[in-house]
């Protein structure tokens, strides 16, 4: 593993200016559809039990009750509760990749993306992992993995590291990439991201 410094960021993709309303409007949508919306509660219609009245209408002194699911008794049903519903925001790809891109080069300005020759770890183990990003000065610092595939071991030995995530350049979002201190970016992965990046139309 060594580090590459001299890496030519292209300007189409790394020159952006930051528009904090934009980034806002993309993160606040990603976030609303991580949201399973599966919360419920149940009406008094929909609890079991209360079909007999608890007492007579009259002659007991208490207050007249027509059923033990009555919002008002322990147990009973739920009043304006939570209910199944659908969370999902809708953004344009143009705005997407434009937040992306926005918050890449910020990245890049901050000086907060490092770029590898490529992670070849022997065996999925944590502390191999560790040492690479100990190395690299970064063990105490939140860090994005971005690799060009799918790496099963990789992420296994990610998996027990705290602050490290480990993503594919075709998964990268706005929210992850702001959400880290540091992006450590694969040569390959990079070269694919640039290359995908530069040629999707804006």
């Amino acid at each position: 593993m060594k580090l590459i410094e001299d890496y030519n960021f292209p300007k189409e993709v790394f020159g952006h200016k930051l528009n904090r309303d934009l980034i806002w409007e993309v993160v606040r949508a990603y976030l609303y559809n991580q949201r399973q919306g599966k919360a419920s509660t149940k009406t008094r219609a929909e609890v079991s039990g209360g079909g007999r009245k608890p007492w007579r209408q009259k002659g007991t002194g208490r207050a007249r009750q027509g059923s033990i699911r009555s919002p008002l008794w322990r147990g009973g049903g739920v009043v304006f509760g939570p209910r199944p519903r659908e969370f999902q925001l809708k953004m344009p790809k143009r705005k997407k990749r434009l937040a992306l891109l926005q918050s890449l080069s910020h990245m890049y300005q901050e000086q907060r993306i490092k770029i590898i020759d490529g992670i070849d770890l022997p065996q999925p183990k944590t502390r191999l992992l560790f040492d690479l990003i100990k190395s690299l000065d970064l063990a105490d610092k939140k860090v994005l993995i971005v690799v060009p595939r799918k790496d099963p071991e990789l992420s296994l030995a990610a998996r027990n590291i705290p602050n490290i995530e480990v993503e594919q350049v075709d998964g990268l979002n706005t929210y992850q990439v702001l959400n880290h201190d540091y992006l450590l970016f694969t040569h390959e992965a990079i070269e694919t991201g640039v290359e995908r990046w530069k040629s999707t139309k804006s």
